[in-house]
């Protein structure tokens, strides 16, 4: 009776192993382990194949090994299944990436707008749309600025603006101080380097990681408290080579979202890549938005900031 089902049982191991030393994976081959890192959150969809198949089976073994890769992925993603948003908060933030090619950014402008955020960033703005970005969003935000291919538009004064190297040779990353009605805020919008997939070459993301070290080093060095990072960093809080950005900084969708998040591709969102994460700040509530004419969803979250 313990042999039946001795196969799915080693498939619930195997599933363990992953799921448990997914860090371990070695980048060395195609950077596998950031591209099983970027989609780690899926590897839960086998559970239920695998209880279906242990209950024909009628294994009682699998079952008992199912309940490993079932605790671990609970550990690891269960918080996520749970509304952790609260009331309160006193400013708001969202960031998008606009998608060079959209055909519709008047439109766009429009949603961000009804969307109600006290700062938006936008990125991938291309040279030839950023002036009817600023054009549409002038009314609602009086502040702006464009730092090569991303923007910051906010209804408090800035000061501070400047580009921000991370090591790309053009800008797309810029930093500026917000003065909200509670103090002052840094806030960082940046656009990372797209990955690829190739057939020859695995997980191609060696630029993407080598911006997210600079942009890490360039929070860090940071002199105000608050600090808010709105963009599309074409990563997960999961991949580890975005850990010089996400070891010094909270996700506000994992400390108070509501579900996965998901932000890409906004046909069937398979992965949050758009990121606001913060330090110095406590989220109240994190959410996405509804589809625009981007490729990306927007994603907006509340934040409580210190009073002096």
């Amino acid at each position: 009776m313990w042999r039946r089902g001795i196969v799915l049982a080693a498939v619930c191991a195997l599933l363990t192993g992953v799921l448990f030393l997914h860090s371990d994976i070695p980048n060395r081959i195609g950077n596998l382990g950031s591209l099983l890192e970027t989609f780690l959150p899926w590897l839960g969809v086998a559970l239920p194949l695998l209880f279906v198949l242990a209950v024909l089976r009628r294994s009682t073994t699998a079952l008992i090994a199912l309940l490993l890769p079932t605790l671990v992925w609970l550990n690891l993603f269960g918080g996520l299944l749970t509304d952790k948003s609260s009331a309160g908060g006193d400013l708001t933030v969202l960031t998008h990436n606009v998608n060079a090619d959209n055909p519709d950014p008047d439109g766009t402008a429009k949603d961000v707008i009804a969307a109600g955020a006290d700062v938006v960033a936008l990125e991938e703005l291309a040279e030839s749309q950023a002036p009817r970005y600023a054009r549409d969003l002038a009314a609602a935000y009086p502040y702006h600025s464009v730092q090569g291919t991303v923007g910051l538009w906010s209804r408090y004064p800035i000061s501070g603006v400047a580009p921000v190297d991370i090591r790309m040779g053009w800008t797309r990353a810029m930093r500026a101080a917000v003065s909200t009605p509670d103090g002052k805020v840094a806030v960082y919008v940046a656009h990372l380097p797209s990955v690829r997939v190739k057939f020859d070459a695995g997980f191609t993301a060696g630029q993407r990681d080598r911006a997210a070290d600079a942009l890490g080093r360039a929070i860090s060095a940071e002199p105000l408290h608050s600090v808010v990072l709105l963009g599309d960093l074409n990563g997960t809080m999961n991949d580890r080579a975005l850990a010089s950005v996400t070891s010094q900084m909270r996700s506000t969708q994992g400390a108070a979202g509501n579900g996965m998040g998901f932000s890409w591709p906004a046909g069937m969102p398979m992965a949050r890549i758009d990121q606001i994460m913060v330090k110095g700040a406590e989220p109240r509530s994190s959410w996405t938005l509804p589809r625009t004419g981007s490729d990306h969803l927007p994603v907006a979250a509340r934040l409580q900031l210190p009073h002096d």
